[in-house]
C-alpha cells in the first residue's frame, strides 16, 4: 500500500495530547490483549527484535510496566529492586525487575493478567492531575550522543507508555510472523506523532514517504525523499534497525 498523495508539513502536525493519548490507549490495550490471547504455545519462546527477549519476555515486561503505571510506589519499587542487576538507567532497572519477578508466570495466565493490569494502568493515567503531568521529573539522559535531558511526567504517562505497548505489539507480530492489526486512525496517528517528535531531534529538511496502513507523507522544506514502510520507520527510530542519513536520528522511548 502506498502512502497518501498529500504531503503534511511538519509544522501542521498536531501532537497527541493527554486526552487523545488515553483514547488511543484504550484501543492499543485491546489490540495487544487480542494479539497475545491468540498466540500458539510455540510462539511464546520465539525470539524478538529486543535483544535476548522472547515473546514471553516482551509480554512479561509490558505487564510489569502496566503494573508500575498503576502505582507510583510500584514504579519506585521496581526501579530500586533492579539496582542489583547493575543497570545504570532507571528504565533498564525496572525492566530487569519485571523479567526477574515474572519468571514464574505462565503463558496461559498472561492474557488475563494483562487485561487486569492494563485497565488499572489506564485508570491511573487518566486521573493524573494536569499540574503533575507538566512536572519535569523524567530523566531520559543521552541516546546515541544526543542529550534529551529531563521530560515532563506527561511525556511518559501520556502517549509514551502507549507507544511502548504499540512498538512491542509490532515486535510480537514480527516474531511470530503475523500481520499486526493496523489502521490509519489509530496506528497512523501514533506514527504521525513519532514523525513530529523525530523532527525535533534534527534540523535537516526532508520529505518522508511512509507506506502501509500506518503511513503518510510528511515534509520539512521539501528535503530529499526517504521512502520506507511506516513500521520499519518506527523500528529504525527505536534502534531495532540501524539507520543511515536522516534515519540515524533516534528517539529515546519507542
Amino acid at each position: 500500500m502506498s502512502a497518501p498523495d498529500i504531503e503534511t508539513p511538519i509544522s501542521a502536525l498536531a501532537r497527541i495530547d493527554h486526552i487523545e493519548a488515553m483514547d488511543l490507549t484504550v484501543v492499543e490495550h485491546d489490540r495487544f490483549h487480542a494479539q497475545i490471547d491468540a498466540l500458539e504455545p510455540d510462539d511464546w519462546e520465539r525470539a524478538t527484535d529486543c535483544a535476548g527477549w522472547s515473546v514471553r519476555d516482551v509480554v512479561v515486561h509490558v505487564l510489569g510496566s502496566a503494573r508500575a503505571q498503576a502505582s507510583p510506589k510500584e514504579m519506585v519499587r521496581q526501579v530500586r529492586a533492579g539496582r542489583r542487576s547493575g543497570a545504570k538507567r532507571w528504565r533498564d532497572r525496572a525492566n530487569a525487575t519485571q523479567l526477574a519477578e515474572g519468571a514464574e508466570l505462565t503463558p496461559a495466565g498472561l492474557p488475563d493478567a494483562w487485561a487486569t493490569a492494563s485497565y488499572q494502568a489506564l485508570h491511573a493515567r487518566q486521573r493524573i492531575p494536569s499540574a503533575v503531568l507538566g512536572l519535569p521529573l523524567l530523566p531520559l539522559g543521552v541516546v546515541d550522543g544526543m542529550r534529551f535531558g529531563w521530560k515532563p511526567v506527561g511525556y511518559l504517562y501520556g502517549i509514551g507508555f502507549t507507544r511502548s505497548v504499540w512498538m512491542h505489539r509490532m515486535d510480537v507480530a514480527r516474531a511470530v510472523n503475523t500481520e499486526p492489526h493496523l489502521s490509519p486512525e489509530h496506528d497512523g496517528r501514533i506514527v504521525a506523532d513519532l514523525v513530529a517528535e523525530w523532527a525535533t531531534t534534527h534540523a535537516e529538511p526532508f520529505t518522508l514517504w511512509l507506506t502501509g496502513p500506518a503511513g503518510g507523507k510528511f515534509e520539512r522544506a521539501s528535503g530529499p525523499v526517504t521512502e520506507l514502510d511506516a513500521i520499519e520507520f518506527a523500528r529504525t527510530l527505536s534502534g531495532r534497525v540501524d539507520g543511515e542519513g536522516l534515519l540515524r536520528h533516534r528517539l529515546p522511548l519507542v
